[in-house]
């Protein structure tokens, strides 16, 4: 791929699942990664399968000076990113709110919300001065319906919803802010909730396959939409 058309993107969350999946497809596609996550053992994974010129690195998002530091150090070597994707996050274990610990509840408040709003923070400003980039932040199916025992975690993607709509408002042109619902995937977090039944679902892998595409092809003239992966 070629230097004028090679993206540089920056992506939470992506050591596990969806993250990983789309770590490796952007890779694979020719384009520059910077990804973060919290297990060290799964970055130095990531560190052998793709090495420099991709960066990846333990953070955690819920870290305001942690998300900082990694943010100064990406546009130091690399510059503003194309393409920002805010992946990381958690779900609750099923159960009826009101059994929801508060220490629990806090944890996916944390991860969904302020690491979302901690990662934007850190990166667009750069974003902005150059004046192009899209950010998206991953949405969920329960960020637009609900279901039960899955209480804090449905809270979380209506507030990504939400927040990014507003966001979209804010942005000068050029920029694209976009709500992403990557839809029922085989992941750790949906086994946590469907049990067996999860292995109906695509795999993240062959989900990548088409959604890293769609990922890359969204511009400006997306900026507010509300949108479900292929």
């Amino acid at each position: 791929m070629s230097e004028a058309i090679q993206k540089h993107i920056v992506l939470t969350g992506a050591t596990r699942g969806l993250g990983r999946a789309m770590a490796d497809g952007f890779v694979n596609a020719g384009h520059h990664v910077a990804g973060c996550g919290r297990s060290q053992q799964a970055v130095d994974q990531l560190v052998a399968r793709h090495p420099s010129p991709h960066t990846w690195q333990v953070v955690d998002v819920t870290d305001n000076r942690a998300v900082d530091a990694w943010a100064r150090t990406i546009l130091d070597l690399h510059g503003p990113p194309d393409l920002l994707v805010n992946n990381a996050a958690l779900i609750n274990a099923n159960a009826d709110l009101w059994d929801v610990s508060t220490e629990e509840f806090g944890e996916v408040i944390d991860v969904n919300l302020k690491g979302v709003h901690n990662v934007i923070r850190a990166f667009i400003s750069a974003m902005i001065e150059r004046g192009r980039g899209v950010i998206v932040n991953f949405s969920s199916g329960w960020g637009r319906s609900t279901s039960p025992q899955v209480a804090p975690y449905c809270a979380t993607k209506w507030a990504i919803e939400g927040m990014t709509a507003a966001m979209a408002q804010e942005l000068p042109a050029g920029l694209a802010a976009v709500a992403l619902n990557p839809g029922i995937i085989n992941t750790d977090m949906l086994q946590s909730c469907f049990g067996s039944g999860a292995a109906s679902y695509p795999t993240a892998e062959q989900w990548a396959e088409r959604a890293v595409p769609f990922l890359l092809a969204l511009d400006a003239n997306d900026n507010g939409r509300s949108l479900s992966a292929p």
